[in-house]
């Protein structure tokens, strides 16, 4: 699964192929996690970092709008009106 990115980085970059396969599944895993994982996550890093609940609230906000999340999951009528409207 993704062969062509994993051909990408082996030519761009130092990794080898199953490095950069290790790299793709990595970055494909972060950024398959719903809100509510990062939300959690996120709390959890930003708690162990020796802040408080109203500054960790302010940031994971504030990182939301920028964060590519994980669609919510689609029935197949969800996914046939996308594509027949």
């Amino acid at each position: 699964m993704h062969d062509e990115l994993v051909d990408h980085l082996t030519r761009s970059t130092p990794l080898n192929r199953g490095e950069a396969l290790r790299v793709v599944q990595d970055v494909l895993a972060y950024f398959d996690e719903t809100t509510e994982e990062y939300v959690r996550r996120r709390h959890r890093e930003l708690q162990a970092q020796g802040l408080v609940n109203a500054e960790i609230f302010d940031r994971i906000e504030a990182d939301l709008k920028y964060r590519a999340v994980a669609p919510p999951e689609l029935t197949l009528r969800q996914l046939r009106r996308i594509v027949y409207g």
